[in-house]
C-alpha cells in the first residue's frame, strides 16, 4: 500500500477535503493510505509528526495555491524536503494545481502537474471530474512505483547519484539550455468561442452551488437558480420571501452589440441590454475575460485579465450589493 502525503495551505482545507473523497475508491481498495496535519493526534509534537510522515510517503502531493506559495512552512520546508525526495528517487512529487497561481517558476514547475495541462481545480467546469484526473495521476504514480522494473531508491547504486536539476537537463538535452524557452500563441475564433462557453458553463455552475451555500448559511435566506437554455440562466435571492435581487447572464455569439458574457439586473429574455459584460481577449500566451467596467466602473478590475473564476466572482459580487446593503 502506497502513503499518500498532502502538503497544503490550510485556506485549501475545504478543497483538500474534496480531493480525499475523491481517493476513497483507491484507499477501500487498499492501493494507497492518506496522511496530512489534521491527522496529528493530542499530545503529539506536530513539526515531528509532519517530518516522519513527509519522509515515509511513497507520493508527495503538493496542493498549489496562492497561499500554498506564500506559506513558508509549505513552500520553504515540505516543498523542499518533498522535491530533494522526488530528485533522489525515493518519493513520487505530484503538484495539483487548486487555484490559479504564477507556479511554473518553483522548484516544481518542471514536474507534470495535475489535473492535465495544469489548469486549475476551481477553474473546472466540472470539479468532479478535475478531482477525478487527480485520482488518476495518484493511481498511475502507485503503478510506476510498483512495477517490478521500477528500482527503489534503497537499492540504488549510492557511488552514482542521480544528476541534480541542471545535470539532469544536460544529460536529457545534450548540453547547457536556457530556461525562456516561450514561444506567441495563437488562438483561433473557435478557441475563443470554446473558451467563451467554458467560461458561461463555470459562471453558471458558481451562481448554483453559492446560492445553495448562500441559503444554508443564512436563515430566511432563499436562493432560485434557473437554466432558461443553454446560454442563458436567472437567479435570485429572497430574504423571508422579499426578493432583494434577480438577474439574468447570457451568452451573444453574433460578434454584434452583444459578444460576450452579459449580466443584466433582473429577469429577462431580452439580449439588447446589459449592465456589464465580460469579453473574450487574448495575449500572447492566454485567453482571459476582460469586463467592460460599466457596473463596476473602471479601475482595477476593469483592467485586470480574469479566469473564469474571477468573472463569476465579480457577477457575483454585482449579485450580492442588494443583499449587503438590505437591512431586513
Amino acid at each position: 500500500m502506497a502513503s499518500v502525503f498532502f502538503s497544503y495551505s490550510h485556506a485549501d482545507e475545504d478543497l483538500r477535503d474534496q480531493l480525499e473523497r475523491q481517493l476513497s475508491i483507491l484507499k477501500r481498495q487498499g492501493v494507497i493510505e492518506t496522511w496530512h496535519d489534521r491527522r496529528i493526534g493530542a499530545g503529539e509534537e506536530i513539526d515531528k509528526a509532519i517530518s516522519d510522515n513527509l519522509m515515509a510517503a511513497n507520493i508527495i502531493l503538493l496542493l498549489v495555491s496562492p497561499d500554498f506559495i506564500n506559506s513558508d512552512y509549505c513552500y520553504d520546508r515540505e516543498m523542499t524536503v518533498a522535491m530533494e525526495r522526488h530528485e533522489a528517487g525515493s518519493a513520487v512529487v505530484i503538484p495539483v494545481i487548486l487555484r490559479a497561481c504564477d507556479w511554473h517558476g518553483a522548484p516544481f514547475g518542471k514536474l507534470n502537474a495535475t489535473p492535465p495541462d495544469g489548469r486549475p481545480i476551481t477553474q473546472a467546469v466540472d470539479r468532479d471530474q478535475a478531482f477525478l484526473e487527480v485520482a488518476k495521476a495518484v493511481r498511475a504514480a502507485v503503478g510506476r512505483i510498483s512495477s517490478p522494473s521500477a528500482t527503489p531508491a534503497s537499492r540504488r547504486d549510492h557511488a552514482s547519484p542521480l544528476p541534480t536539476s541542471r545535470s539532469m537537463a544536460e544529460t536529457i538535452f545534450g548540453g547547457p539550455r536556457s530556461s525562456n524557452l516561450r514561444m506567441t500563441k495563437t488562438f483561433t475564433d473557435r478557441d475563443r468561442d470554446r473558451f467563451k462557453g467554458d467560461s458561461f458553463e463555470y459562471i453558471a455552475k458558481f451562481f448554483e452551488n453559492s446560492l445553495q451555500e448562500l441559503q444554508m448559511r443564512n436563515e430566511g435566506v432563499e436562493g432560485d437558480f434557473r437554466r432558461i437554455d443553454a446560454s442563458r440562466f436567472t437567479a435570485s435571492a429572497y430574504r423571508n420571501g422579499r426578493a432583494l435581487s434577480r438577474c439574468t447572464v447570457f451568452v451573444g455569439g453574433d460578434r454584434g452589440f452583444i459578444d460576450g458574457i452579459a449580466y443584466s439586473e433582473g429577469e429577462t429574455s431580452s439580449s439588447n441590454s446589459f449592465n456589464e459584460m465580460l469579453h473574450v481577449e487574448y495575449d500572447d500566451q492566454s485567453l482571459f475575460l476582460r469586463s467592460t467596467g460599466m457596473r463596476i466602473g473602471k479601475g482595477s478590475n476593469a483592467e485586470s485579465k480574469l479566469t473564469p473564476e474571477g468573472g463569476a466572482e465579480l457577477f457575483w459580487t454585482i449579485f450580492m450589493e442588494p443583499l449587503q446593503h438590505d437591512r431586513g
